[in-house]
């Protein structure tokens, strides 16, 4: 059964034809009644031809509607019955062409054009829109056939070709791996090649055994395409295709190059197993020869693949360090822009900068200067990179020579807002001032004193950024010939209340230590005293004083207590056992509480505060510690507050006469002359017998059998300032990874002697140094005639101790 639908024309129905043809030749076709499109209002008068209404999948007004708008009143022309059937099929053919075009467009012959009738082209018509979905719906079909054949194909022609891969005539050979390469372009065909492990083997195979380059090619290649995914991966690493992939790393052809390492890198990425089997086959030694070629994109590949074999394997990092990899990583570094490159090679000496064996070497290679040119480049990611590596190295290169630009960078960096770039700044610029002169000068002249402490000021609570400033800070107030302006320089720039602050909880044991030392270094400037005072410095440092003494004491006692049939009672404050508090000793507090108070007892008003606070009878009871440091600050600030006659009558009673005498004998210099002074102004007061007794026991211990210890000159200077003889080593060391027999307990440096403060002693010349002993001193030692004595201590000596860990060493 079929219907016939009449054609609409004009908003109408026409079911006669002839009818119609008759309007139109009478030329009285007139518009409808309803609205024609033109909203007059009423109805038109103007003779118009419309087309067929729209269609159901067309917008108003569409692309068939035609609408001509005649001044005339008539048509002077009229239509046949032939013209009007024309222009019907037409506008019939133009949809249909239309449609055509939109969803098979390759089905029309070339050159065809097809009219439009769209008007509008703000809105795409209906069939527009049907344009893109229904080519997508077509190629998803033609794709899936395809798909299918190529499927069919390889999984028909693949025992075939693996049967030829294994002949034994390498052109056969030759032609089934350039075969098997090009079906492995699909991924249909891929996947069948994947899932035959025969096939993958084969490959292997070809690769291992065949000279000939196509042959060699074609595998890998393949190998590689399989590579992209996770089963081809699993199916060349059971095939063994490691072994035979990293022999292909010295082949001189650039394209199997590329294959071999880009399939390895894929390996080591995502197939677990891997590293191992490259480490074995000895891909690592084959990887950093390759460093010598000047392909960018190529190095970024093998410099990845070399910090996924590092990452975490201390072998791995001394393999590369005898194949020269330092040196060769430095290079690329210095050579090229290539900002993946610069990027991959910053990882891998990163990795290798935690290997105690191959950061020396980065080092001397110059990895210090190739890593510091790239800290101005707007990759955020390579500079990170650069600063973790130069934090790791920077402890091994406090030595090195000119890094007056590296130095400048980082005071630059601690404006960043990144924290991270923030807490490697300071840390490196802490490591490299340690010990050096040279670089604490240029620190201070371009400003790195303001950066630290406006760095302190801004981390507020954050330890990771105050802890390694601290330390810098520490180390740029300290034995250099800047180092009073940098003193100075702290207070003028509102540095003193936060540096203080910082010994309040919560800070913890290590950034408290390193602000102790700071505050020492401070007080050697006179201006800064008063501030210092009015901040309660001192009585901050009395609180960690005796906090340090009791948990020290307390700590001893248990141990005794424990060991008491086991090992005999150690003397009061006796080294039992080591305390810690957070990876810090508290014999390390107590010896930088003591000296900070010592250089701060020079002034009168802060001796009165710390005999007002009852110090003396811990720094008594601190002579007889077993630790030559302790003994020698505790001997050092009662020398200072023994110039007021009340303290010195105070340390009498609290019994600090017998454990000076026994310090008298002491064989480091500076214990047994701070223990003399005491002694002497103790007994200003006392009859004339017990200061001559006191001269001829003061005169044999400290002439002992070192009869160049006293020397002619026209001042009492005893012995250097005490902070000086303890060396500001201990105080700069908390970075540094493996300073030369370095003590935990010894700490003296012995550099920039001449720095080095008197000791206000100037009753000395009232002892009677020239009494009868069994071993005088020569002549040579013994003043001039009418001369006064002044007695030059040597440098204190070195203890053997545990050296300090560096305090970043991780891959992370």
């Amino acid at each position: 059964m079929s219907y016939h639908m009449p054609q609409r024309h004009g908003g109408y129905n026409i079911s006669d034809r002839d009818a119609e043809t008759a309007m139109w030749q009478q030329g009285s076709y007139l518009a409808p009644t309803q609205d024609s499109g033109i909203h007059s209002g009423v109805p038109s008068q103007t003779p118009s031809l419309v087309g067929r209404d729209p269609g159901p999948e067309e917008e108003d007004g569409g692309d068939d509607g035609l609408l001509f708008d005649m001044d005339n009143s008539t048509f002077t022309h009229t239509f046949t019955q032939g013209e009007v059937d024309d222009i019907n099929q037409q506008l019939s053919q133009t949809r249909s062409q239309r449609v055509r075009a939109a969803m098979f467009p390759e089905t029309l012959e070339e050159g065809t054009e097809i009219p439009s009738t769209q008007f509008e082209t703000t809105h795409p018509s209906a069939v527009q829109r049907l344009s893109e979905p229904s080519q997508m719906l077509k190629h998803a079909v033609v794709n899936l056939i395809n798909y299918q054949d190529d499927a069919d194909l390889a999984t028909r022609a693949i025992p075939e070709l693996i049967k030829l891969l294994n002949d034994e005539d390498q052109v056969v050979v030759s032609q089934a791996a350039m075969m098997v390469h090009q079906l492995s372009k699909k991924e249909a065909s891929r996947h069948a090649i994947m899932n035959s492990p025969q096939m993958v083997a084969a490959l292997v195979r070809a690769i291992s055994n065949s000279n000939d380059l196509e042959t060699t090619k074609g595998a890998v290649g393949t190998l590689h395409n399989l590579s992209h995914h996770r089963q081809g991966l699993l199916a060349i690493f059971k095939s063994g295709g490691i072994p035979a992939l990293v022999k292909l790393l010295s082949s001189p052809v650039e394209s199997v190059l590329f294959y071999a390492i880009t399939t390895l890198h894929n390996l080591l990425l995502h197939q677990e197993g891997s590293k191992m089997a490259v480490r074995l086959a000895g891909g690592l030694q084959k990887m950093v020869a390759l460093l010598q070629r000047n392909n960018v994109k190529f190095l970024a590949i093998v410099t990845d693949c070399l910090q996924i074999l590092a990452y975490g394997n201390q072998e791995s990092k001394l393999i590369i360090l005898a194949s020269q990899g330092p040196m060769e990583l430095v290079r690329i570094l210095r050579s090229y822009d290539y900002e993946k490159l610069l990027w991959t090679t910053s990882r891998v000496l990163k990795v290798l900068s935690v290997c105690s064996s191959n950061k020396p070497a980065i080092v001397e290679a110059g990895g210090l200067q190739a890593l510091a040119i790239h800290l101005g480049h707007p990759s955020q990611r390579l500079v990170q990179n650069c600063l973790w590596t130069l934090r790791n190295l920077s402890d091994a290169g406090t030595k090195v020579e000119g890094l007056d630009g590296l130095l400048q960078s980082l005071v630059h960096l601690l404006g960043s807002t990144d924290i991270n770039f923030m807490t490697c700044a300071a840390g490196i610029l802490s490591n490299l001032t340690c010990n050096n002169q040279r670089n604490k000068v240029v620190v201070c002249q371009v400003g790195g004193v303001d950066a630290l402490v406006r760095t302190v000021i801004n981390a507020g609570d954050r330890e990771e950024i105050t802890e390694p400033a601290v330390c810098a800070l520490r180390h740029l107030t300290s034995r250099h010939v800047e180092a009073e302006m940098a003193q100075n320089a702290v207070r003028l720039n509102y540095g003193m209340q936060v540096i203080v602050k910082l010994l309040h909880p919560p800070s913890r044991w290590p950034l408290v230590k390193a602000v102790i030392g700071l505050i020492r270094n401070l007080a050697l400037c006179a201006a800064n005293h008063a501030p210092l005072r009015d901040t309660g410095a001192i009585h901050q440092l009395i609180r960690l004083l005796n906090r340090a003494f009791q948990d020290t004491h307390r700590q001893r006692a248990n141990s005794v207590a424990s060991d008491t049939k086991s090992a005999p009672s150690p003397q009061p404050g006796g080294n039992a056992s080591l305390v810690y508090a957070e990876g810090v000793r508290m014999e390390e507090i107590l010896e930088g509480t003591v000296g900070a108070l010592h250089i701060l007892a020079r002034e009168h008003n802060n001796r009165n505060v710390l005999l007002n606070q009852n110090t003396i009878p811990v720094f008594v009871q601190l002579l007889y510690s077993d630790i030559e440091n302790i003994q020698r600050v505790s001997a050092g600030v009662l020398c200072e507050l023994a110039e007021d006659k009340e303290a010195a009558d105070m340390m009498e009673r609290e019994g600090a006469t017998a454990p000076l005498t026994d310090l008298l004998h002491s064989r480091n210099e500076g214990v047994a002359t701070y223990a003399a002074a005491v002694l002497f102004r103790m007994s200003e007061d006392k009859p004339q017998d017990f200061k001559k007794r006191l001269s001829m026991e003061l005169t044999s211990s400290l002439f002992r059998d070192d009869h160049s210890l006293w020397t002619g000159g026209t001042d009492y200077n005893m012995a250097p300032d005490l902070q000086d003889m303890l060396g500001t080593a201990d105080f700069e060391s908390l970075y540094v990874q493996s300073p030369p027999q370095r003590s935990q307990h010894s700490i003296y440096s012995g550099q920039n002697q001449s720095a080095y403060a008197t000791l206000p002693v100037e009753s000395l010349q009232d002892l009677d140094l020239n009494q009868p002993q069994n071993n005088p001193p020569t002549p040579s030692s013994l003043p001039p005639s009418g001369g006064q004595q002044s007695p030059a201590v040597p440098n204190p000596p070195r203890d053997n101790g545990n050296q300090l860990a560096a305090w970043y060493d991780t891959d992370l």
